[in-house]
Order: C-alpha cells, then structure tokens, then sequence
C-alpha cells in the first residue's frame, strides 16, 4: 500500500436539517490501493457518510480532503474524476437501454472521443467480469449483474476511488462471494482505492484489509479484522456480531478448554487450527 492519503477526513459534526445528529468525531485516513470496510448496525451513519466523502453531502463541519484539496472547494466534475459512489440499488443508478450505453455515459460526458470512449467502456467491463456484454438490455441483467455495470461506468470514467454502498446487499451466498472477490481483485490487480460501507462481518475479514466501526455516527475503532473482531461483548456493544467461525471458537477458548491464540476469521484458518490441534493429540 502507498503512503499517499487519497482521502483525509476530519469531521466534527453533521446533522440532518430538523437537527438529528447523523455524524460526529469523525477522523479517518484512506491511503492510496487501500481495502477500507466501515462495519457498522443499520442507522450507524454508513450511507451518510458516503455520500458526505462523494461530495453529495456539504453542509457539515470539518474538512474531507481528496488528495489533499478540500472537497468543498473542487467542482463536482473535479471529484467525479477521481472518485464514484455505487449506490446500494443499482436500478438507482442505471437509466440507459444497454451496457454499452450506460458504462459509456460518464466517459462520454468527459469528453472523450469514441475510440476512447469504447476503448475506455471495454476495458471497465472485462475488469468486471462481463467483457462481451455490452450489447445486453440493462432489465434483462440480473442483480448482481447491474452491480457490476455500475462499477464498470465508475471504472471507465477512470476512477481510481470506488464508494460502495452495501455491495452484496440483495444477492445470494454465492453472488456475495464473488462480487467482494471482484472488488478484491479491483483492488489488489488494479490498484483500485475502495471504501465499502457493509454491515456483513462473515464475509468481510475474507477480503477487507482494514475496518473502520460506526455505531451512531461516531467512529468507535479502525484496525485490521484480526484486531477488531476478536471480542463479542464490543460487537455486541456497537450491535454487531463476531463472524461464526470466530464466535464458535471464542466459546471454544472460553467454554470448552480449547488453547488461547488468536481467532480464526474464516474456514480456512479454523481448519488449519483444529487440524493442528488433531495432530498435536495424536502424537500424544
């Protein structure tokens, strides 16, 4: 990961016009090719925050700097250049007949000739894993389809910061899987910045490097998921709750006299445990 902050926020306060406080406190560092998940309940402040760093969102105290200029200082299409917001719903996002029209939009809108443009629009889908789609209507996508494509429109605007809301909100097990491993690849092939707003802690310490915690509005912690997600009496604080594999192995430590050590966040890392642990008692 670089050094460079392509984001630096210091927020102090920002409240919803009848004066609900919606976020506080805030002070958070995104560095260029970082994987940034802020984990939090429903109503922690994940999409206002969001859209407050997108630059929808500007009647706030404090400052949001991208790479070190003052969002409120930069024309939106200064922003736009740089950075997108995927929203939670694609069909929020979406309005043209075909693929192709719609990843080509934005681009477009840059002023970039056509062979730019469609260089520009078949690159954003290959990265998505939808190269030869362009021609498709966009209600004949599925759901996780139509995320993919509005990655792709960010993408191919050159975006090198991706805000996403709620990515693997409405899809099945197996499309959760795959849209956070195209983000990770996003992130670790093309050096894709990408905070995630998300409140899906199994799947999260899979794919994300750092977590960032919300609990009504405020930042309550920022670390790796090995630091964060390792005691479920502070989840449940913030309501949230451990990944399953390291609550079933918290109780395993705590309850039944399984030796202390970190816990493991994924199947991969209780397997190699109890294994290790088998073979331990065999040699016995």
């Amino acid at each position: 990961m670089a050094d460079l902050a392509r984001l630096s926020v210091k927020l102090d306060r920002f409240a919803y016009p009848d004066g609900t406080l919606a976020l506080a406190d805030i002070r958070l560092t995104v560095a260029a090719g970082d994987f940034l998940a802020l984990l939090g309940a429903n109503g922690s402040g994940k999409t206002t925050l969001l859209k407050l760093l997108d630059g929808l969102i500007r009647d706030y105290r404090g400052s949001v700097l991208l790479d070190g200029q003052d969002i409120l200082k930069l024309h939106p299409k200064e922003i736009y250049r740089k950075m997108g917001l995927v929203f939670q719903n694609p069909d929020d996002q979406l309005f043209a007949h075909t693929v192709a029209e719609d990843v080509a939009f934005g681009p477009r809108n840059m002023g970039f000739d056509d062979s730019e443009v469609n260089r520009r629009v078949a690159a954003a889908l290959t990265q998505v894993e939808m190269d030869g789609s362009g021609h498709r209507n966009i209600h004949h996508l599925s759901y996780g389809q139509k995320k993919r494509v509005c990655i792709a429109g960010l993408l191919a605007m050159g975006h090198g910061i991706l805000l996403l809301d709620e990515p693997t909100a409405g899809l099945d097990p197996v499309g959760e899987q795959r849209m956070l491993q195209l983000l990770a690849n996003l992130n670790r092939e093309h050096g894709v910045t990408i905070i995630m707003a998300t409140h899906a802690v199994d799947l999260v310490p899979l794919f994300v490097q750092r977590l960032a915690i919300l609990d009504k509005g405020r930042l309550t912690a920022v670390g790796t998921p090995a630091e964060l997600l390792a005691d479920p009496a502070a989840m449940a604080e913030v309501r949230l709750r451990l990944p399953q594999v390291a609550e079933l192995f918290w109780q395993l430590r705590h309850e039944d006299g399984f030796p202390p050590g970190p816990l493991p966040l994924g199947i991969a890392e209780a397997r190699q445990e109890i294994v290790a642990l088998h073979r331990h008692k065999e040699k016995k």
